[in-house]
């Protein structure tokens, strides 16, 4: 009779103990697209002891849902320490998303939203396994040969620095001044500085030489080191050396059935060779302005383009060059063109009828305390001018380059078809 009494005791307490609390998980699942959801979640959970200690042992298991219906029944989640479920949801032969649930005790269902919680919380699944917590770095394959492999800081690391990698492999900053240009091999100096083995570009050189259509030899305002870096574009179309042209240290050549012609815009672009020792930089031409042009149909000289030149912008040594080309529209009248360097006029020539197309360079040498002017112009029918002389007008301050241009009679159209102004420091 004792050992009925026992067997029935031990009995009781195995069956309470086997029975632990469940909450129940009900909601339809949809689709983004409306659609409920059908197909397989898996759902994975650690070993872990529920609110009422019972021991609750790693397992998964495979919910079918049908129509979007999904109803499941777990063992609430402990908070202390915390323990997760994971859930991945499968369907149409694939996986396809996955999400942490936290599932706290409730005699009443659940929806999935109220027990759905950020996978950044602190869940993290593996193979099945819930772990809370952070990872260390020797638990992640590889993370630590990674880290060991990635540069490190040097001795002369600086924020805010360009970075070099020094003889070690770690990472320096490299030293100069805020001005100073730097080499491939870490170092820094002035600009266009290299001890003789650094280089410097020149790009947008204006080759100067008469363009009348029978000048076939130009010259840079440098020698191309190597020769093989010199692009000339000619019109900015790119000419071929050899072909169009050949180059003799800074001078260009072309060849006769390339001779270029009046209108057209030379450009080139090279390399030259870096200067020993505390050299300045080489000279790097810079645009300060260029485009189209306004037209006139009258007979009084108006403005049909300007360049304004702002003050500090010119310093003694400086060259300022100054391309334009004109178009003449009709037969009844010639016309009058003027360019202006502030208040002294650098060009003032008269075309005829016939003159259709007319084009000029201008060139202003920037001195000590005055400019000296140059120019050179010509045209379908007017014939090739030169002029030169001195400016007074103060650079310093800023000054306007103006185009200027009058019918002789009413009835044609004179326009500024393009113009370009450019420094060469």
């Amino acid at each position: 009779m004792i050992r009925r009494f026992l067997l029935a005791a031990v009995c009781l307490a195995y069956a309470s103990a086997a029975t632990p609390q469940l909450t129940t998980i009900q909601d339809v699942l949809y689709r983004a697209d409306g659609s409920r959801f059908n197909g397989i979640l898996t759902i994975n959970w650690g070993s872990f002891q529920s609110s009422d200690n019972t021991n609750i042992v790693m397992q998964s298991v495979a919910i079918k849902v049908v129509n979007g219906i999904l109803r499941v029944q777990l063992v609430p989640s402990p908070t202390t320490p915390a323990a997760y479920y994971t859930v991945v949801y499968n369907s149409d032969g694939r996986v396809q998303f996955q999400e942490t649930w936290s599932v706290p005790a409730s005699s009443q269902p659940l929806k999935v939203s109220a027990v759905r919680v950020n996978s950044a919380s602190g869940a993290i699944s593996s193979g099945g396994n819930i772990t809370t917590g952070p990872i260390l770095e020797s638990q992640v394959t590889g993370l630590t040969a990674d880290l060991a492999a990635r540069p490190l800081e040097g001795p002369a690391f600086a924020p805010g620095r360009v970075a070099v990698i020094n003889s070690l492999g770690s990472i320096d900053a490299v030293d100069g001044n805020p001005s100073d240009c730097l080499h491939v091999d870490g170092s820094s100096g002035v600009c266009g500085t290299g001890g003789g083995t650094g280089a410097s570009f020149v790009d947008g050189d204006s080759p100067s030489g008469i363009v009348d259509g029978s000048n076939k030899t130009f010259t840079l305002s440098q020698t191309p080191s190597p020769i093989t870096s010199v692009a000339v574009y000619r019109n900015g179309i790119l000419q071929k050396v050899g072909q169009d042209f050949t180059v003799n240290g800074s001078s260009l050549a072309f060849v006769a059935a390339n001779t270029p012609q009046p209108g057209d815009t030379l450009l080139a672009s090279y390399r030259v060779a870096g200067v020993g020792g505390s050299g300045g930089a080489s000279p790097s031409p810079q645009v300060l302005c260029s485009g189209t042009g306004a037209s006139t149909t009258g007979t009084t000289l108006i403005s049909i383009g300007a360049c304004a030149i702002p003050a500090g912008m010119l310093l003694a040594g400086d060259r300022v060059e100054i391309h334009f080309d004109l178009a003449h529209s009709g037969t009844t009248s010639g016309f009058t063109f003027e360019v202006d360097w502030g208040g002294t006029a650098i060009v003032n020539r008269s075309g005829a009828s016939g003159d259709v197309l007319v084009s000029g360079r201008a060139e202003a040498a920037i001195l000590a305390a005055r400019s000296q002017l140059s120019s050179q112009s010509w045209g379908t029918v007017l014939p090739f001018g030169a002029g030169v002389t001195p400016s007074s007008d103060a650079f310093a301050a800023g000054l306007t380059i103006n185009f200027q241009g009058k019918l002789a009679q009413a009835g044609d159209t004179l326009s500024l078809a393009n113009y370009t102004v450019i420094r060469v420091p």
